[in-house]
């Protein structure tokens, strides 16, 4: 025999079990994923980002170092010498800053490149000079770079 038009309760209960099970589904993935994409950014971004940051910033560290010290290897005696350096303007998109002679003020020794963004940061030795000369300066990523010797000081 056939229906027309009625249902019976238990398919009014399936077709409502259906849909809450379709429901919760739904919203245990949408919980999954709010919380992936919580954390890709700092496991998938960041992390390399800060990796890739610190390579450069030794690079960058090491570049400066190595035409301070040709400056003065051709400085003369008596006089003065200026030249220009290139830098990146930004490593992975964002600002970096150099300080010069930021070592170790206790020992009288301050002859290294620091350079840093946020908490990452890296030294490099101002090799080849010593304690014999004193280095000092700082400056951004940004703008003209230039490195300047006088023999009478600063």
């Amino acid at each position: 025999m056939r229906r027309t038009g009625l249902r019976s309760t238990t398919d009014n209960d399936t077709a409502v079990a259906n849909m809450i099970e379709y429901v919760m589904v739904s919203g245990v993935v949408m919980c999954l994923l709010m919380v992936m994409l919580l954390l890709v950014n700092s496991t998938i971004m960041e992390g390399p980002a800060n990796r890739l940051s610190y390579v450069a910033f030794t690079d960058v560290g090491n570049g400066i170092s190595t035409r301070i010290v040709d400056v003065y290897a051709i400085a003369p005696r008596d006089g003065e010498l200026s030249t220009r350096m290139e830098i990146p303007p930004d490593i992975a998109g964002k600002v970096y800053y150099i300080e010069i002679g930021s070592g170790d003020a206790a020992s009288g020794v301050n002859q290294d490149v620091t350079v840093y963004r946020d908490s990452l940061s890296t030294k490099v030795a101002l090799a080849g000079i010593g304690a014999s000369k004193g280095v000092v300066g700082n400056t951004s990523s940004r703008g003209m770079k230039r490195i300047s010797y006088s023999s009478k000081g600063y």
